[in-house]
């Protein structure tokens, strides 16, 4: 994961209000984001950031750049966890985040789930605890039959 350095360059393309973009590395934000994956950091306040929204932050325990989402927030900052991990990563400043994930690309295709409203309830499956390494495996097997009824719905609605 690039550090501070890192950091500093993707801070000063988004105070130009310019998003940046990334080859995404590691596994921790995984199914949603995945290694290899292109992401897309657009500049945000924290005044726009909610619940189950993903970001990029200085991690203060390990002063690393870190993509990880929100579960909770409050005014002594934000309750920050990645998605494929067991443990959060602690309180984060609002001063810490870099800026929000808006877009995600795998494959050369835009992936959204996981970044609309879903989000929530990821977010608050993570926080319980119920979003283990282990359920990505079960997901793997569900996710087509999913995607192929999300899909008739859409189909039946039309």
């Amino acid at each position: 994961m690039p550090g501070i350095s890192f950091a500093g360059l993707i801070e000063e393309v988004l105070e130009k209000k310019v998003p940046f973009r990334f080859t995404a590395s590691g596994l921790s934000m995984s199914p949603f984001i995945r290694d290899g994956d292109v992401i897309t950091i657009a500049p945000s306040s924290s005044y726009d950031l909610k619940r189950g929204d993903v970001v990029a932050f200085i991690n203060p325990s390990t002063n690393l750049l870190t993509v990880h989402r929100i579960l909770l927030f409050s005014k002594s900052g934000y309750l920050i966890k990645g998605d494929n991990t067991s443990k959060p990563d602690g309180q984060v400043l609002a001063s810490d985040i870099i800026g929000q994930v808006v877009r995600v690309e795998h494959s050369g295709r835009n992936m959204r789930f996981g970044l609309g409203v879903e989000r929530n309830a990821i977010a608050f499956l993570s926080h319980r605890g119920w979003l283990t390494p282990n359920i990505w495996k079960v997901w793997r097997v569900i996710k087509p039959f999913a995607e192929k009824w999300i899909i008739n719905k859409r189909r039946s609605i039309l």
